[in-house]
């Protein structure tokens, strides 16, 4: 019997914190972000935010959170939880009785 250590995964991300998608996602955020600002000049403040939202929503997504991976991964809980119907099978000691009435 081996006792595993609590951070054996964390080893298996990059620079401990980040997946190969997590890193994806960042890029293309931040790589959108920069086309973006090369090729649209802006002077109204509220046009450029609009401008950094891919970079801002990618840091977002890929932000780590305890306990989780990230907040994508959070999220993906979240509506896994609350967005699936659910079925519980019930097989208690009702059934097995039931059966034993029936065949006596």
């Amino acid at each position: 019997m081996y006792i595993i250590p609590a951070n054996t995964k964390k080893s298996m991300l990059i620079l401990g914190f980040f997946t190969v998608l997590d890193l994806i996602i960042f890029v293309s955020g931040v790589g959108l972000t920069l086309v973006l600002l090369i090729t649209i000049k802006v002077s109204q403040l509220g046009f450029m935010i609009i401008q950094l939202m891919p970079a801002l929503v990618a840091l977002l997504l890929v932000t780590p959170v305890p306990y989780y991976h990230n907040i994508m991964q959070l999220l993906r809980n979240f509506f896994n939880f609350f967005g699936k119907r659910r079925r519980y099978l019930w097989k208690g000691w009702c059934w097995h009785d039931d059966d034993a009435v029936k065949s006596s």
